[in-house]
């Protein structure tokens, strides 16, 4: 292998154009983010199958390459299905070996090219991840010794087995990641079960938990979010802000990043609330909400980055698809942060839209998933579930592929940005 190997779209053997990538994240103990697996979707495979082939996973690090991997992931874990061809091709150049993890797919045959190769590969540097593991086999004790991860499918492994299982594979060195976990309950089972990471829709697509109570700051939040879009005074703002030092400390940080560009440092928050603006202002307030008091960076909840990550993307869409407009960008940016809310209050949106005004066209959208707003949220909430969903609406928008996937990298470089820097 080498480091000087040339990866062009036309020698690959399938030119792929109706695409997007799905991101789901793997999160620690903690529920702190460890990496990514990207999901590959595109026109030409069968319904809901994620691509470990050539074509597909080669189109993903081709992307991934020229709009640059770290808007993917940031500086988390990348983890990338592959199957035989791709193992024996030279694809990998383009990856940071530190932070890539090969999956092995369940249905590559281990014989002895493929460990040779494998092992090729990890002189160089790359991790290996054995992708859908149901239990013990002769398959797993021989591709085990290679593999830094296991990833134990729980749709296909017995509950009973799972803290047996676990604690041979962590005695064995391995670390033990849960996959498919669906249900606040199976997390729970895989919590006790002494699972080292998790992966699954119960992160990326949470569900509502009832009986949920605001924390005194997101009641300040929402106190102060409601006086912003009612268009409230600046001196009331401020002394709303005032009465919450943290969220006083907060947004003189973020008023001084390289991302608002002020022109000299800010000290004083009437000074901040001129210079951020009202639309800012309420865009960083409906980011605040799901923040967790106390914790920056990667130690935010799974959710602060699927809301950010929405929004942002739904924003990019709005704009790419009204160019000119002055607020479908916004309008689409509050759409998508505010999807999260009945999961975030464990209550139902209707009984948020009441406490909050918005417009009735964001209204449509988040009960009812009309008109524009709402085609843009379904559309995002589809590519988050990587359902068969994304791709008609994708041609019903008539946004190409190369142009879906620079939207995602860059509404996930900006997601990465904002909860690591801004929060």
């Amino acid at each position: 292998m080498t480091d000087t190997v040339s990866l062009d779209q036309a020698d690959l053997p399938l030119r792929v154009r109706d695409f997007y990538l799905g991101r789901q994240p793997v999160l620690d103990r903690n529920q702190a983010l460890y990496g990514y697996e990207l999901l590959f979707r595109s026109a030409g495979q069968d319904e809901g199958a994620s691509g470990a082939g050539l074509p597909a996973t080669a189109t993903v690090i081709a992307h991934a390459a020229q709009l640059g991997l770290a808007r993917a992931i940031g500086d988390a874990a990348c983890f990338l299905n592959v199957d035989r061809d791709v193992l024996f091709s030279d694809i990998f150049a383009f990856l940071p070996r530190e932070r890539t993890v090969l999956e092995i797919v369940a249905t590559m045959d281990p014989d002895d090219a493929v460990l040779a190769r494998m092992q090729e590969l990890a002189r160089h540097g790359f991790r290996f991840a054995l992708d859908g593991v149901g239990g013990d086999s002769a398959r797993l004790q021989r591709l085990l010794p290679l593999a830094v991860f296991v990833k134990l499918d729980l749709r296909s492994t017995h509950r009973d087995t799972l803290r047996g299982l676990v604690s041979r594979l962590q005695g064995l060195g391995k670390t033990v990641i849960a996959e498919k976990v669906e249900t606040r309950d199976e997390y729970h089972v895989c919590l006790d079960a002494g699972f080292d990471y998790f992966q699954g829709f119960y992160f990326a697509r949470p569900a509502v938990l009832g009986g949920r109570k605001l924390s005194p700051s997101q009641a300040t939040v929402l106190a102060l979010m409601n006086q912003v879009m009612s268009d409230v005074d600046n001196a009331d703002i401020e002394r709303a802000v005032k009465k919450d030092v943290t969220l006083a400390l907060n947004l003189l940080r973020l008023v001084n990043t390289p991302a608002v560009g002020a022109p000299q440092r800010i000290d004083s928050l009437s000074q901040a609330l001129i210079v951020l603006g009202r639309r800012q202002l309420q865009r960083w307030l409906q980011i605040m909400l799901y923040a967790e008091p106390g914790n920056r960076g990667h130690n935010q909840t799974p959710l602060l980055m699927l809301a950010t990550t929405r929004g942002r993307l739904m924003e990019l869409l709005a704009k790419r698809l009204r160019p000119g407009q002055r607020y479908p960008g916004d309008t689409a940016f509050t759409v998508g942060i505010m999807s999260l809310m009945d999961v975030l209050f464990g209550i139902p949106m209707q009984d948020i839209l009441d406490q909050i005004p918005v417009s009735d066209e964001i209204r449509l959208a988040l009960l009812k998933r009309q008109d524009f707003f709402g085609q843009l949220l379904k559309l995002a909430e589809s590519i988050e579930q990587s359902d068969d969903e994304v791709l008609p609406s994708l041609k019903e928008l008539q946004i190409s592929g190369d142009d879906m996937v620079e939207l995602e990298m860059s509404a996930f470089q900006w997601s990465d940005s904002v909860v690591r820097y801004a929060i």
